[in-house]
């Protein structure tokens, strides 16, 4: 520390302290820091690189030059960051001026505790759990050298093909909002100079999550008021809780590709949004735009994405390679260099990088907290809270510890998770080991595979994953003789965590043929079936839902999945978590979701001539907000506590919940609003609030929401955030197909 004091000194480098924080303390620092720096050393700046190679001598070379030169601002996802991060640092302070480099990772879903995928947390509906799972991942991976995470990914999407879909925070822009300043919140906490927190990065800015036909890196054109209103929101909430830094996404904006679109980086973000912090491209989305066919040469792709805003540049090295004879020609000032280049110091001045480039490394508290009890605790707590309870004939469920079970299916005796960035994750039991352990000595458990994940040759080349050796017909087989045996069978099915994520959309997204063969053949039998579901998507299970005895959603749930499961399944505790994505019956509905508009001929049965389809029904298999528990809850009608509504005032809608059961449960209670004539076409209901109640068998409670005029606002036409008077309808239940109803008045 006393070396690199000195020669921060020797360069007459003022050294912040950590109290220093203000805007003109960092000025001070920064611009002097500027001042002294080449163009080239500017622009070495704006260059964020993966490529750290621990096993190749001649690249971890090339890269260790780089550094040195001052030509990496910023490094991520490198290997074995306990070690490299140091390393790193140590080849940066021999760089001129010793300016640190940024680390950052995709610590998405966990650093080495892994909580469920961020679409399977938001089922929970517990805003406070999920800002505890970012804190707890920021604390673990900030012990290791990692500074800055690229999450929360916040994108609203409707469309369950798309295999993002699993990162993102659901369809419902309410929810998503307070999802994403959790977010938020927990990686960064207050300051950044508490070593446990690091910097977040909000993504993909923006409506990546709108690709056309699902197809992953594809845009849907929209209008401005359909961005404000609904995709544009979660963003804004993460802007207006402090993100620190913010991500391009790969697709266009109303035609014009986000790493290099000026009215979505500078214009909207910067100046109407007010943000301050650091943008970053995705990965070589900058070169990419010349495949948008928006830009011709790599000179180009980097004047327009310099000019549009954007300060750093993932992987492409456009900016390296090109900034500085677009100086030279003019067609970038240097002026742009200067503010690019302030911003990245400044976020490493925010973290404290400058006062200590080590800051991150501290093998004691790696030590400490890293797979902590407490982590672990916080994991299964919060993997049990995202299980969804889709169906449950005859109290199935929770199964009794008697009797032999059947545990079925390709994803029952597998360590397959789809762990999203997750850094060395250690291997957790599967669900057989689980159930084997804890039905021991009272109950008998029989294992058969029963299917590949598929038979379908490309997808499983796709997803890298090899066919049992056996044939598909020895599996079955093998699996209806244990199946004979058995009191009760659980299936595991679903998808492996290759056919979810990014990159990964599904044309169809039924479970795969083989899958279903084997359960219409179990169903055969007169058994009865519980379906475990293994998903980072909705899904179509339509034959299922129908068939099938009980189902549960159990997502990708991490490091704590399989006890969270078994729990489930045995009763440990009683299922809670609620759908933040409608589940389709027919992949014809797509896109999906509750809160959409009236046609101008509402369905009406015996009416050919309504809006609907022939061969099914236009309802979804399951709707936004639905969850099943152990018990059953019974809803009082709605009460207002006033007819009408003024300006400044408030109504109080009330119901009173029993639970009309023999299980303790918990219950989602959620609260819908309907502007019913507007300026423009307006929602059948929009999700206003909602609380999570927990209520003893037989017991009752009175639930009440406060409605005022500023959650009736929507943006109009003119992109007026503005309520408009006449009749509202209020909508309280379990899920967003309620029915239980009240009205008031706006004055």
């Amino acid at each position: 520390m006393k070396k690199l004091l000195s020669i921060l000194v020797a360069c007459s480098i003022a050294v912040p302290t950590m109290a220093q924080t203000s805007n003109a303390k960092m000025d001070a620092f920064i611009k002097p820091l500027l001042s002294k720096m080449t163009l080239d050393e500017k622009i070495g700046q704006l260059n964020l690189q993966g490529g750290w190679d621990d096993s190749n001598e001649s690249s971890k070379a090339a890269y260790t030059q780089k550094v040195k030169n001052g030509q990496v601002g910023g490094s991520f996802n490198i290997p074995n960051p306990e070690k490299n991060a140091k390393v790193l640092q140590d080849i940066a302070m021999q760089s001129r001026l010793k300016i640190p480099v940024i680390i950052g990772g995709d610590v998405v879903q966990g650093y080495k505790t892994i909580f469920p995928i961020p679409l399977a947390e938001t089922m929970s509906w517990d805003v406070e759990g999920m800002q505890r799972s970012t804190a707890i991942t920021a604390n673990e991976a900030s012990s290791q050298g990692i500074a800055w995470t690229f999450a929360p990914m916040i994108d609203i999407s409707r469309d369950p093909r798309w295999g993002r879909v699993s990162e993102g925070v659901g369809e419902d822009p309410y929810l998503g909002s307070l999802i994403a300043a959790a977010r938020v919140k927990g990686f960064q906490g207050t300051d950044y100079l508490k070593n446990q927190n690091m910097m977040a990065c909000m993504k993909h800015f923006a409506m990546y999550g709108a690709p056309e036909a699902g197809k992953d890196y594809t845009g849907m054109d929209m209008s401005k008021r359909i961005m404000y209103d609904v995709y544009l929101k979660t963003y804004k909430a993460a802007v207006d809780a402090g993100v620190g830094s913010v991500m391009s996404s790969f697709n266009d904006v109303q035609g014009v590709p986000s790493s290099g679109n000026k009215w979505l980086l500078s214009d909207l973000l910067r100046k109407q949004w007010g943000f301050k912090g650091l943008v970053i491209s995705d990965y070589t989305s900058i070169e990419e735009m010349k495949n948008h066919g928006v830009v011709a040469t790599d000179a180009d792709a980097a004047a327009l994405s310099m000019n549009a805003g954007m300060d750093m540049d993932m992987i492409s090295e456009f900016f390296q390679k090109n900034l500085k004879q677009l100086v030279q020609s003019g067609k970038v000032s240097e002026k742009e260099i200067d503010r690019a280049a302030y911003d990245v110091l400044a976020a490493k001045y925010k973290l404290g990088l400058f006062e200590n480039p080590y800051r991150y490394c501290d093998a004691q508290r790696a030590a400490k907290d890293i797979l902590s009890e407490e982590h672990l605790q916080h994991a299964l707590r919060i993997a049990q809270e995202s299980i969804v309870l889709l169906k449950n004939n005859n109290h199935l469920l929770p199964l009794r510890p008697t009797g032999t079970v059947a545990l079925i299916g390709p994803f029952a005796k597998t360590e397959d998770v789809q762990n999203i960035g997750a850094t060395n994750a250690s291997r957790s039991p599967n669900i057989y080991e689980e159930l084997t352990s804890q039905l021991k000595g009272k109950s008998n458990v029989l294992y058969a595979k029963g299917a590949n994940i598929s038979e379908n040759d490309m997808l499983m080349e796709r997803i890298y994953q090899k066919k049992d050796v056996r044939s598909a017909e020895a599996l079955k087989a093998e699996a209806i003789t244990v199946a004979k045996q058995a009191d009760v069978i659980v299936a595991v099915m679903g998808e492996h965590g290759g056919m979810t994520g990014e990159a990964a959309s599904m044309a169809d997204i039924q479970l795969q043929e083989n899958q279903r063969d084997l359960l219409k053949e179990l169903r055969k039998l007169n058994k009865p079936i519980v379906l475990v579901v293994k998903n980072g998507r909705p899904l179509i299970i339509d034959w299922e839902a129908e068939n099938m005895d009980a189902i549960i959603d159990c997502w990708y749930l991490g490091t704590k999945e399989a006890e969270a499961v078994v729990n489930a399944l045995l009763g440990k505790f009683n299922p809670s978590g609620k759908l933040t994505m409608t589940f389709p019956r027919n992949a014809g509905q797509i896109p999906v979701y509750y809160a959409h508009n009236n046609s101008s001929r509402p369905e009406q049965e015996g009416n050919k001539y309504t809006s609907k389809y022939l061969d099914i029904s236009s309802a979804p298999l399951y709707p936004f907000g639905y969850g099943l528990s152990y018990t059953s809850f019974e809803y009082s009608p709605v009460t207002l506590s006033a007819a009408t509504l003024n300006g400044t005032g408030k109504i109080t809608a009330s119901v009173t919940i029993k639970n009309n059961g023999t299980y303790d449960g918990e219950e989602i209670v959620q609260l819908y609003i309907q502007d019913v004539v507007g300026s423009i076409k307006r929602p059948v209901k929009e999700l206003k609030g909602f609380k999570k109640i927990s209520l003893n068998a037989g017991a009752s409670q009175t639930v009440t929401f406060a409605i005022t005029e500023e959650m009736l606002r929507f943006y109009n036409n003119q992109l007026q955030f503005k309520s408009e008077p006449g009749k509202f309808n209020v909508f309280i239940g379990t899920d967003s197909n309620t029915k239980n109803i009240a009205e008031f008045e706006l004055k």
